[in-house]
């Protein structure tokens, strides 16, 4: 049967190889995986409660119901616009404009959506998601603090460092000094 899998928890292109292996492992023909979904041909003897089965192992799961898998997609999005805005840097687009053109969709439908869905709303979601990329580039000691408000976007490294303070509860220099250790991963967002 060829079908469409809807999967949460996709955040990058190892997620993208994991699931692909593991369909082939099951005896799936897959046709195309990319972020959030996967096309596939299933034999008469895999069932989609095995697939799942098989994608929790690694943290993913099925997704079936419409809203569910349109909040997914919104976090592909919200990703994509999270490298959009480090290659624009300030003049990217808004959050609500770049989801709504991707989506097709109103942008109020789909806060709501989300909100509905994940208890957060979709610019909390993004500025921890955010805050998540500030530390990996720190952690990554290439860049700058002001060199990283700039490639996210931004207005100001005081800015900058109180979104960071009141996500993390930690400023920017005491976050270095324990580098590392406060990362959360982009799934559990």
């Amino acid at each position: 049967m060829k079908t469409k899998l809807h999967i949460k928890n996709m955040v990058c292109p190892r997620c993208i190889m994991v699931v692909e292996n593991e369909l082939k492992t099951l005896g799936a023909k897959v046709r195309d995986v990319k972020l959030g979904y996967a096309d596939v041909i299933i034999p008469a003897t895999l069932t989609l409660e095995q697939i799942d089965l098989q994608m929790k192992k690694f943290g993913f799961e099925l997704i079936h119901d419409p809203e569910g898998i349109l909040t997914e997609q919104i976090k592909i999005v919200i990703l994509d616009y999270l490298k959009h805005v480090h290659s624009k840097g300030k003049g990217a687009k808004k959050l609500s404009e770049y989801i709504s053109l991707q989506i097709g969709r109103n942008y109020n439908y789909l806060s709501k959506v989300f909100s509905k869905q994940t208890g957060d709303t979709l610019e909390k979601y993004y500025i921890n998601l955010r805050v998540e990329k500030v530390k990996e580039l720190l952690d990554y000691n290439e860049l700058n603090v002001s060199e990283i408000a700039v490639n996210l976007g931004y207005s100001s490294v005081h800015y900058l460092s109180n979104q960071f303070k009141n996500v993390t509860g930690f400023s920017i220099s005491d976050y270095k000094k324990k580098s590392g250790t406060d990362r959360t991963f982009l799934d559990g967002l």
